[in-house]
């Protein structure tokens, strides 16, 4: 009852908004009876108020905003990952040919490369290792565990060894309640718009 009190108030406050001199076009809103009133009703999004991250001192703040701007770049990247992933499954389920799958899987690869290489190369090491963790948050699956899904026992060893040689751990997993918190309160604040 209340909400509905408050959408109305505000509704009212708007209105100066709605109508103009010039031209008068009503705003249609979805509305309810209530007690023989109609009342105007807006149903709201439910919002996440995040507590604010407390720095200390200058320095931290801009270690904190490069943080945010890092996984601002490697975020859709990790969406991205998670949707081509279904996509490939759902297409690798339905060959049941090894050699007509390798083929599929190699054409997707260099689409992939063609399409997000440059880009996958030109990130910094800090946010490497941002896209693995966020990786595991979006599929539930470390990266090595997908590549060894998709090409094999032998290729994910020779791609985590790689990646090891580099600093990298594939086998990397995500932690949201831990180390990984505030990557999380990131990404949620990313995902409900408020950064």
């Amino acid at each position: 009852m209340k909400r509905t009190v408050l959408i109305g108030f505000i509704a009212v406050l708007l209105s100066p908004f709605v109508y103009s001199q010039d031209t008068i076009k009503p705003l249609h809103v979805p509305a309810k009876i209530l007690g023989g009133d109609t009342i105007p009703f807006i149903d709201l999004n439910a919002t996440i108020i995040f507590p604010p991250f407390e720095n200390k001192s200058p320095r931290e703040q801009k270690r904190f905003d490069k943080f945010v701007y890092n996984i601002k770049i490697v975020y859709p990247y990790a969406k991205l990952a998670a949707a081509k992933l279904k996509e490939f499954k759902v297409v690798l389920d339905s060959i049941h040919i090894e050699k007509e799958r390798k083929t599929y899987m190699k054409k997707a690869e260099q689409e992939l490369e063609d399409k997000f290489g440059d880009d996958i190369k030109a990130m910094t090491y800090t946010q490497g290792k941002i896209l693995i963790k966020l990786i595991y948050r979006e599929t539930g699956s470390s990266s090595y565990d997908i590549v060894k899904e998709l090409r094999g026992r032998f290729s994910a060893f020779v791609w985590q060894t790689l990646a090891r040689i580099f600093g990298y751990d594939l086998k990397t997993k995500y932690d949201p309640g831990g180390e990984d918190q505030n990557i999380e309160k990131i990404v949620q604040m990313i995902e409900a718009g408020s950064i």
